[in-house]
């Protein structure tokens, strides 16, 4: 038997929602197949809604699987079982992708969605967070709310979602290192994320974009998220030429991009965060450096810490999680900001150099 998986893009990220089961039992119904969601220690039963049959196999249509975790789908009087390593990534299908062009130039890999106008248009860079590093062209556009949602919300806007090099687990081999960083020993692996260089060659693409009359030079605005936030402070100072405005969302903060951000006196952009986060001191420098900018003129330079209840209102933050997990789920400002919360996306694309 072979399975592959639909799946959506949602706040929480990509949700496995029906899978295509090909060779099975002829007779197969929903009571034969069992299903267990696994998120790190948690295990929550999923059932089948619906199995229809389909040339050679069946389609199922399952409660939501949160696919950056794990599941098991087991077929009662067979040997056979699956979870999400039995599923090829060519066997994924991600509602609306092929909305955005696979892309490469150079050493930039990037999805490109592209509106339906003629003459030059705006184009809104989104930088994913740093669970999304890769190479397939792909992850980049699924692990979180972003380039999908942004070009449903902003469909008369190119929306380029490149991805950075590196993987997770050569960017992050002990994930408990996040709940112990400080602001001085946040690194990144030379080379790999949202690196200088290559932010630089993603600025360039766009550059090419503009002199070929496809984008607006006046309108060129860039948002991330975490390590994407990160990336969005240093694109405003890689190409603080390129850009209009610039919405860093939960931005990490170490030396360089806490300094980057307190220089940007001339720059038009929106800090959205958490009150606090699981990195606790990333509102501290935040705040400073915003107020450092307010204090040098910079009246473009604008702040937004979510409260508990802007959070509970997406389902986040939970007040009888335990504090550590309500301070993860608070990491997902993004949500918030994605969803317009205090109009800051459509400030963002409304500005003009």
């Amino acid at each position: 038997m072979k399975l592959s998986v639909y799946v959506e893009v949602k706040d929480r990220g990509w949700e496995a929602v029906a899978f295509d089961l090909m060779g099975a039992p002829a007779d197969l119904s929903p009571e034969q197949v069992s299903l267990t969601a696994f998120l790190g220690e948690r295990q929550v039963p999923r059932y089948v809604r619906s199995l229809e049959p389909i040339a050679g196999g069946f389609h199922l249509v399952t409660d939501p699987i949160y696919y950056n975790g794990d599941f098991r789908m087991e077929i009662a009087g067979t040997q056979t079982s699956f979870s999400k390593k039995d599923v090829p990534l060519d066997a994924v299908h991600v509602k609306n992708l092929d909305k955005f062009e696979a892309r490469r130039e150079g050493d930039v890999i990037y999805r490109l969605y592209s509106p339906q106008a003629s003459g030059p248009r705006p184009l809104l860079l989104f930088l994913h967070g740093g669970g999304e590093c890769g190479y397939d062209n792909v992850l980049q556009m699924t692990g979180t709310l972003g380039a999908l949602h942004l070009a449903e919300s902003y469909p008369d806007l190119y929306v380029m979602a490149p991805q950075a090099p590196g993987n997770i687990s050569e960017m992050l081999p002990d994930p408990s290192v996040v709940f112990k960083n400080t602001f001085y020993t946040a690194s990144m692996v030379p080379g790999t994320g949202w690196n200088r260089e290559y932010l630089a060659k993603v600025c360039d693409v766009i550059r090419k974009m503009i002199r070929e009359g496809a984008v607006d030079p006046g309108k060129v605005f860039v948002t991330g998220l975490s390590m994407g936030g990160c990336g969005t402070i240093r694109a405003l100072s890689i190409a603080g030429d390129l850009f209009a405005a610039g919405a860093p969302i939960c931005p990490t903060m170490m030396p360089d991009t806490y300094h980057i951000l307190s220089s940007l006196t001339d720059t038009k952009l929106w800090v959205s965060t958490a009150y606090v986060d699981h990195t606790f001191y990333r509102h501290k420098y935040i705040v400073d450096a915003i107020l450092a900018l307010k204090d040098a003129g910079n009246k473009n330079a604008h702040l937004t810490l979510y409260a508990p209840e802007e959070f509970e209102k997406y389902g986040f933050s939970d007040p009888s999680l335990p504090v550590m997990e309500r301070f993860s789920d608070n990491h997902n400002a993004w949500v918030l900001t994605f969803h317009n919360e205090h109009g800051i996306m459509d400030w963002l694309v409304s500005q003009h150099k």
